[in-house]
Formats: C-alpha cells, sequence, structure tokens
C-alpha cells in the first residue's frame, strides 16, 4: 500500500468529481476516482471485532461476514476500568483489520448509558463520561497504532433506539456539554480517530447530519478534530446542508442521487465550491492515511486473539456477591451446571455489530475442562420459550439436588435486546424466574451468572449468596467465566453503570423514549449515580463497585495542584488478603458551596492496580483541570471554579476510603452589568460593587439591612426610586459598562 501513486488535492478535481468523492460507492466503500487515482477504500462495521462482509456487498450491509476474533462488547470491557487492556484489544482488531485490507473500522461507541432501557446499551461504555472517554481512548489509539482508521460514534445524543432517526434529543447546554460530549472531547483531543460518525438522531431540533455547531463549532474549532466526518448509514436527511455544516462522507451510496443534489447546489449558487472542496480534500486525507499503512500478511494468529479475548473476558466479569465465600470454587466440588446459556452463549449484542466467531467457547465445556469433580447439567428453560418449562424446570431441579453447589445461568436472550428496539423492562423472563425460586428451594449453595447487555432487575440478591454480573463475554466468554468461577482469575471488573432497585428509580424515568419526535433530558446533569447520590436513593449496586477474592486497604491520599493545573492525587493501595489482585482505585471530587449545581461526587479519574498479596504501591491519579470545569451558560464556556475541592478516592461511588482537599485557583468571569443586573450581582462587580454599597448604605442606614438582602435577586433598573433613584442606579451601571 506504501507503493501507490500520490493522491491529489480536490483542487485537481472536477466538480462532479468532488460530489462523488463525498459519498459511499456501496454499502461500505469509497468511490474511486480512477482518472487522477484515486482507490476506492473500505470501511467495516465493529466495534468488538471485525465484521467484513463475505462476497457480494448487499444493499443492507447485513449478509455473512469473515471469521474474526469477537471480543466482549464494550459492556463487558469497560467494567475493566483499565484502558491499557482496551489498547491491546484495539491493537488486535487494528491487526484484523489489516490483514482484510479494511481502512477504517466503525467504533468504538461511547454514547452515555441514559437509560437501563436503551436497547444498544451493550455497544456503549457507561454512564459516566470519564469512563466513557478514557476507555474509547484506549480503543482508538490500540486500533491506529496499527495504521487502521477508527470512527468514534454515535456524535452525538443518540442514547436510544426508539425513533432515532428522526428523534430530537432535546438537552440543555450544561448537561449537553459536561455528560454528553464530553466522553468524545476526551477521545478526539486525545487520540485524534481518523473518523467521527454522526448519529442518525436530532439535536435539539438539528439533524446531527447538518449541524453546524455540533460538527464544526465544537468538533473541529473548539476540539480541533482533523479527520473525516462520516454519517452513520442512512443518517444524512440532507446533504446540500450537510456539507457546509461539517458532513465530509455519505455513506452508504444514494446511487448519485445526493451528488447530483451537491453539483446541482454549486451551479446554482446555493452552495459555495468551496464548502464541497473542504470535505473533499478531508476525504483525499483518509485516503492517504490508509494508503500509507504497511501491507499486513495473514494469516491471522487465531490462537493468539483468542486468548486474549479469554483473558479480557475474565477482566470483564463483575463479583457482585460471595457470601460465605462459596466462590472460587473447588475443582473436586461436585456441580450442577444450570441454564441453556452455558451450553449456547449469548456472548454479543444484536444488529449490525454481529461478529462470526473464529471459535466459540461454551461455559459448560470450560467448565468442565477445569473441574476435577463431577458436572452435571440441565438447561432449565429455552431462550425463546419454547418446550415443557415445568418438565424442564423439574429436571433442572433433580439435578441442582444432587449437586454439592449450582452454578446458575440466567440472562436476557437476544430477542428482548437489540439495535434497533429499546426494553420495555428490566426484568428476566419469568420462566427463568421460576426455575430461580425452584432451584433455590433445591440447594441454596447456589452462584448465579448473568448474561445481559444491560442492567437487570436483581430483586432475587438477597436469596441467592453468589453472583457474577458477566454482561456479554465474546467468544472466548465461556473460558473467562470458567477461569473466574474457579480462582483461576480473581474478579476485578467493577460497575460502569449502577444497577437500580427498580426502573421506576432510574434518572431518565418518565423522560424516555419521548413523544412526537423529542425526547426531554429532563434529569439534567443528574444522569446515573449522580442521580442517586444527589436524591439519596438506595440502589442495588452503585456505580464502581466489584469485589474480589482478595482484600485492599486505600488510604493517606493527599492532593496537590500542578503546573498544568491539574489535580495530582497521591494515594496508597495495599493487598490486604491472601492471594494477587486488582483493585481499581477510583477519585471523585466535589466543591462544597459551589454557585452552581453540582452532583454530590463526580469521578475524574480512576486507576487499576495489580498488587501481590502484602504488597502496597503508591500510586497518582491526574484529575485534569479541564475536567474540573462547569459549562457557563451566561458567558458560554469553561470555567474552572474557584475553592477548596474535595477529592475522595475509594473502591466504588460509595465506598470511598480517603480524602484530600485542594485549593484551586478558578477562572475570571467577568459579566457584564446593565440595569437587568440583579443587586447581588453589581453588588459583586469590582467596579461597580463599591460605589453601590455605599449608596445603599447612605439610604438604608447599614450596609446588609434585610431589605438588601430580599432585593438582592431583583433587576436594579426593576423599581424606579426604590432603594435608590433610578438616575443614581443608570450611573453605577453606566461606570460598570465602561469598567
Amino acid at each position: 500500500m506504501t507503493d501507490s501513486p500520490e493522491i491529489p488535492g480536490a483542487r485537481d478535481l472536477t466538480l462532479e468529481e468532488k460530489a462523488s468523492l463525498t459519498s459511499g460507492a456501496d454499502f461500505w466503500t469509497t468511490k474511486a476516482i480512477d482518472r487522477v487515482g484515486v482507490p476506492s477504500i473500505m470501511m467495516t462495521d465493529g466495534p468488538h471485532g471485525l465484521r467484513k462482509q463475505s462476497g457480494g456487498l448487499d444493499h443492507i450491509g447485513l449478509s455473512e461476514s469473515v471469521p474474526a476474533t469477537c471480543f466482549p462488547p464494550a459492556v463487558g470491557l469497560s467494567a475493566s476500568f483499565d484502558p491499557e487492556l482496551a489498547e491491546r484489544v484495539g491493537e488486535a482488531l487494528g491487526i484484523e483489520s489489516a490483514i482484510e485490507g479494511v481502512a477504517v473500522i466503525l467504533g468504538p461507541g461511547i454514547n452515555i448509558k441514559r437509560s437501563p432501557l436503551c436497547g444498544r446499551n451493550f455497544e456503549y461504555m457507561s454512564e459516566d463520561p470519564i469512563v466513557s472517554g478514557v476507555m474509547g481512548s484506549g480503543l482508538v489509539r490500540g486500533i491506529q497504532s496499527k495504521g487502521v482508521g477508527s470512527s468514534l460514534k454515535h456524535f452525538a445524543a443518540n442514547n436510544q433506539e426508539t425513533d432515532r432517526l428522526r428523534v430530537s434529543s432535546d438537552i440543555d447546554p450544561r448537561p449537553l456539554r459536561e455528560i454528553y460530549l464530553r466522553g468524545f472531547e476526551r477521545v478526539v483531543r486525545d487520540t485524534q480517530p481518523w473518523t467521527v460518525m454522526c448519529s442518525y438522531n436530532r439535536l435539539n431540533g438539528v439533524y446531527a447530519s447538518e449541524d453546524p455547531w455540533l460538527l464544526t463549532t465544537v468538533l473541529r474549532d473548539d476540539w480541533g478534530f482533523e479527520g473525516v466526518v462520516v454519517s452513520d448509514w442512512g443518517a444524512v436527511n440532507d446533504r446540500v446542508e450537510g456539507v457546509p455544516a461539517g458532513l465530509d462522507l455519505e455513506m452508504p451510496s444514494s446511487n448519485g442521487r445526493t451528488d447530483a443534489e451537491l453539483v446541482a447546489a454549486v451551479r446554482e449558487g446555493r452552495m459555495a465550491e468551496s464548502a464541497l472542496d473542504a470535505v473533499a480534500d478531508r476525504v483525499l486525507d483518509l485516503v492517504r492515511k490508509a494508503l500509507a499503512r504497511p501491507v499486513v500478511e495473514g494469516p491471522l494468529d487465531v490462537d493468539a486473539h483468542h486468548a486474549l479475548a479469554r483473558e479480557v473476558a475474565g477482566r470483564s466479569i463483575v463479583l457482585l456477591k460471595n457470601d460465605g465465600v462459596i466462590l472460587p470454587l473447588s475443582r473436586g466440588t461436585r456441580v450442577a451446571v444450570i441454564g441453556v446459556f452455558a451450553e449456547v452463549p449469548r456472548y454479543q449484542g444484536a444488529g449490525s455489530s454481529q461478529i462470526i466467531p473464529t471459535r466459540l467457547d461454551t461455559a459448560l465445556e470450560e467448565i468442565r475442562a477445569l473441574a476435577e469433580g463431577e458436572v452435571a447439567y440441565a438447561p432449565g428453560f429455552t431462550t425463546d420459550g419454547s418446550g415443557d418449562a415445568a418438565a424442564l424446570r423439574e429436571d433442572a431441579v433433580a439435578v441442582a439436588a444432587n449437586a454439592e453447589t449450582v452454578v446458575l445461568f440466567l440472562g436476557v436472550p437476544a430477542s428482548e435486546e437489540s439495535e434497533g428496539f429499546d426494553r420495555h423492562h428490566i426484568d428476566l423472563p419469568a420462566a427463568q424466574l421460576e426455575l430461580l425460586d425452584a432451584v433455590v428451594a433445591a440447594n441454596p449453595n447456589l452462584v448465579v451468572v448473568l448474561s445481559n447487555g444491560g442492567v437487570v432487575d436483581l430483586t432475587f440478591a438477597d436469596r441467592v449468596p453468589a453472583i457474577l454480573e458477566g454482561w456479554l463475554l465474546g467468544q472466548a466468554g465461556g473460558g473467562g467465566t470458567a477461569d473466574v468461577l474457579y480462582g483461576v482469575v480473581n474478579p476485578s471488573a467493577k460497575l460502569a453503570e449502577t444497577i437500580p432497585l427498580r426502573l421506576e428509580d432510574t434518572p431518565a424515568f418518565g423522560n424516555f423514549p419521548g413523544e412526537h419526535g423529542h425526547v426531554r433530558y429532563g434529569e439534567g446533569l443528574l444522569v446515573g449515580y449522580r442521580w442517586y447520590d444527589a436524591k439519596g436513593l438506595d440502589v442495588r449496586y452503585p456505580f464502581g463497585y466489584g469485589m474480589s477474592y482478595t482484600t485492599f486497604d486505600i488510604s493517606g491520599a493527599s492532593a496537590s495542584v500542578d503546573a498544568d493545573g491539574d489535580v495530582v492525587v497521591t494515594v496508597s493501595v495495599t493487598n490486604t488478603g491472601q492471594i494477587a489482585g486488582r483493585e481499581v482505585v477510583q477519585a471523585y471530587i466535589s466543591l462544597p458551596g459551589s454557585s452552581v449545581q453540582r452532583p454530590p461526587r463526580e469521578l475524574k479519574s480512576f486507576q487499576s492496580v495489580a498488587l501481590e498479596p502484602g504488597e502496597t504501591k503508591e500510586i497518582t491519579l491526574t484529575l485534569r483541570r479541564g475536567e474540573l470545569a462547569y459549562w457557563d451558560i451566561r458567558v458560554e464556556r469553561w470555567i474552572v471554579e474557584s475553592g477548596t475541592y474535595t477529592v475522595e478516592v475509594g473502591a466504588s461511588s460509595r465506598d470511598l476510603r480517603t480524602s484530600a482537599t485542594v485549593q484551586v485557583a478558578g477562572d475570571e468571569v467577568n459579566l457584564p452589568i446593565s440595569l437587568m443586573s440583579t443587586f447581588d450581582e453589581v453588588l459583586a462587580d469590582p467596579n461597580t460593587g463599591p460605589e453601590l454599597r455605599a449608596a445603599l448604605q447612605s439610604t438604608t442606614g447599614e450596609e446588609d439591612s434585610e431589605l438588601i438582602k430580599m432585593m438582592g435577586n431583583f433587576p436594579v433598573g426593576r423599581m424606579d426610586g426604590f432603594p435608590l433613584p433610578r438616575a443614581d442606579v443608570e450611573a453605577i451601571v453606566a461606570k460598570g459598562q465602561k469598567g
């Protein structure tokens, strides 16, 4: 690929060629321009494995694909809280893409998990933007280190599947910037993904594919994005509007229809040709990047990538409960494995990201491979409701009664959560819950293993001694599950999303999925754990939570501000148990007495730390100054507020072990003074405050009278002559405007 001819610029192309270049040739490839030596390049679905169509490229892009390693989807990988692990997965994705001649793999997806009902939550990272941004950056770094482009998606506020091609996500400026865009900003600034994929939906009434504020003002001007904005497949509403807004590449092909619309718009003076030149040059630059990649020869090392998938699966499993230290299992324990997911795994999400795996482990086979005692099995239920449920349950109970320990696999069938539709509840199927009741009665020595792409109601948690949240674990998930069950792997994953007590407690309940083409993000900033903490609500398991087979001490936090303005936190972490393990150390920040609404605490940094028994490490966590800022709607920019911040460090959002305070110098905010400024605002202004204070004191006889306190939020020009003559007020305001 490095021997390819020099790629021209947009100035060397005809108007028709420029229009042609900026839309797809078919479902997965860009158009070639043979006259000037511009080749076609291929994009394929990801983001947890390569989905390159085999044979012909069909018109909907959902036919069979070449075998590829299916790694744990984002719902699992994010639970590792380890960007270095994500980077290794990204490197593997890059290698597999390069072998197949793929220029850009479509991922990662980092949209915020606003509601547990979103059908595509399995493809997203977290309810928190820092987790989403840090883990997304790891994947992008890994992919692009192999000369393959990534596509950061879905930009932006694509947080549901219901009416996703038309719905308007109506979001106030602060939550939009601080929650829904912040993760994207982190990835763009840190890694420069080759492409960003704009989403289907409208944002505050404007389609993402034709929003100049989103695609140009924010993405390019504010964040410095240098790559290509590609549409989600079928997301373009009006390409003539989209191109000047910053849309570079429409996918898939429109069979020339929208190319002709662009040409006509330029010739009729409705669109400047310079706008088309800009997007064509960016697409040409993408082609140059793709051609610069050295040739990567196959065949793929299938065994090595499968081993990595197994490692990641083990690192993705969250140990939620382990009463009586029932886990890890002894190799000689007589075990009953129950649940059809143990034999027919649900290992990935449904929809456009489905991978044809190079191989597929089952938990039943891998448990039998590790166990030395008897391992009996009963399916217990079917995922499609077929069969005799009572008979299946009766057989399972008999198997359970004869075992020392039961490992019960439960989960959500693919038919109930997928790209394309949202869930209506978070309950496990009734047949599975009935099976659980019967098995617990027969043998209470029980481990529940969950397979699900979104959180489920765990009302039964108090009745079982052990629970593993297995999410969707990819093609080696069976082996990863067995490794955790038998202690080959010490679980270290944490919840990247809160598990609520009930759906009605969740932040978006009542505002999801909207109606008549609009969904109001009425919870504002209080997304995920921010909501539960602000409301003082109990949860089933909190954000950041996850147990281990060992124990850890986190202590001695100290905090300071470095030369860049970042808050640097040091803390000691000790493995106080008997076996090696990992702890995810989490740093949350708050500002008591803040002048703006804030959640009680917000995650700003984390680190996965490996420790041998008895080992202590002092680690450093950096809380970026820019991520301490809030979006000030008065001046429309990020502001770091001055004050004494509290940094709490611990093992989850509700298990905070040590804290420190740090004084942070803030950004100056100079608001224009006018007759609509309140008394409090004029008093706070350095130019007008002293004069107004003196005038009020001379009128009321005291500086802090009850009258002035009561009128603090009154505009100074609202009441003529009270408490000051209007001429005096106007003179004071004029002084402020000059100052």
